[in-house]
């Protein structure tokens, strides 16, 4: 959105603002020319008067009304409902700003749809139509996470008296990935940290002794740290986790150099942006030939670690901040591709002495009755 300069209405000097929505044309005149011209996005108004003069911010300000009056009761009204409320703005910034993108994808097609028609078991049909009309240009998980994004809209209309019903409430998704199997292993781990660079590998190794998403990874500041303990604030849920440091983990931390706010920062000191941090792990994923493993693995493969080490279900949630029930489930599956915990039940069963005599079965000779 371009940023036009306003003059101030005290006779001082100018301020800029940010006008959202402001489309700029520049165009060709007869004689050779140009000439720049300015329109409201929404309505399509060619905007009067040049940035930064009062009749400019008069037509901008009267085009916006005309906006808001014409989306009125509209799907697009809804959009602005959902996502000026309470319960989006507790969602994670991340997740906020994918909603919005998403949202917005579905303006052309459903802006104007009268909030009423959605009452109709028929908008079924003609969502799970765009969807599909997504998935033929942008995949199947695009297409899935839109219609998923506008569900959630629904479901919030829903409990706010909005909407009678949510139609696409439970739709079936095309896109499906399993990665409930997917470790980083001592192989994968040691390929990584030969080739990446020492900020790709700080987080790696700050997300393997916490288990740990990647968004709450980044925001951890060196005020969370006291030598002993990381105290992280999860954006799902905004639980907050004490985790003690382990001794490989206070040795990286204590030999950091505290240059910034945060703990995790690029080459040139600064907080990561996440796409470019997950642009710079791909890069170093790539050339350790790990194409298939992703950062979020890791926390699968903590929880699993933990595991293998005797932690208890309790005692795993308490550093990664899952549910009991969601620990159990992450360990039903990644435990698949592990032998470490079979092994130590296997040495446990041969050395106890609840198990001897069962450890001292041998196949024999068959007694004949008589004999």
């Amino acid at each position: 959105m371009p940023k036009l300069p306003v003059l101030s209405n005290n006779g001082g000097s100018a301020v800029r603002v940010k006008l959202k929505g402001v489309n700029t044309v520049r165009k060709r005149l007869a004689d050779g020319t140009f000439r720049t011209y300015h329109y409201h996005r929404a309505t399509g108004e060619k905007l009067k008067g040049n940035p930064g003069s009062a009749e400019f911010l008069a037509s901008y300000t009267k085009a916006e009304q005309s906006s808001t009056r014409r989306q009125r009761g509209t799907f697009n009204d809804l959009i602005r409902a959902y996502t000026g409320s309470v319960e989006f703005a507790e969602l994670a910034a991340s997740t906020q700003a994918e909603y919005k993108r998403m949202l917005t994808k579905a303006e052309p097609q459903f802006g104007t749809m009268p909030i009423a028609a959605l009452n109709d078991a028929g908008v079924k049909e003609d969502l799970l139509g765009w969807r599909d009309e997504v998935v033929r240009s942008s995949g199947k998980r695009e297409g899935d996470n839109r219609l998923t994004t506008i569900s959630a809209m629904l479901s919030w209309a829903v409990d706010r008296g909005k909407l009678k019903a949510n139609h696409i409430l439970g739709f079936k998704r095309l896109y499906s990935s399993d990665r409930s199997d997917i470790l980083w292993l001592e192989e994968h781990i040691r390929a990584f940290m030969a080739v990446a660079s020492v900020e790709m590998q700080r987080a790696l190794i700050l997300a393997l002794h916490t288990g740990q998403r990647l968004g709450d990874l980044l925001r951890v500041a060196w005020t969370n740290y006291d030598g002993k303990v990381l105290r992280v604030r999860q954006s799902k849920g905004k639980v907050l986790v004490t985790i003690p440091c382990t001794k490989a983990l206070r040795s990286m931390l204590d030999g950091m150099p505290r240059d910034a706010a945060v703990i995790l920062t690029s080459t040139t000191g600064k907080a990561w942006k996440t796409r470019y941090f997950s642009n710079q792990w791909k890069e170093a994923s790539d050339a350790a030939g790990l194409e298939d493993l992703h950062f979020h693995d890791l926390r699968g493969t903590a929880v699993t670690m933990l595991a293998e080490a005797g932690c208890t279900v309790p005692e795993i949630a308490s550093i990664t901040g899952h549910s009991l029930k969601t620990v159990t489930t992450i360990l039903e599956k990644y435990l698949s591709r592990t032998r470490a915990l079979a092994e130590a039940a296997i040495e446990k069963f041969e050395n106890a002495s609840a198990t001897n005599f069962a450890n001292r079965l041998q196949t024999g000779p068959v007694e004949k009755p008589g004999a």
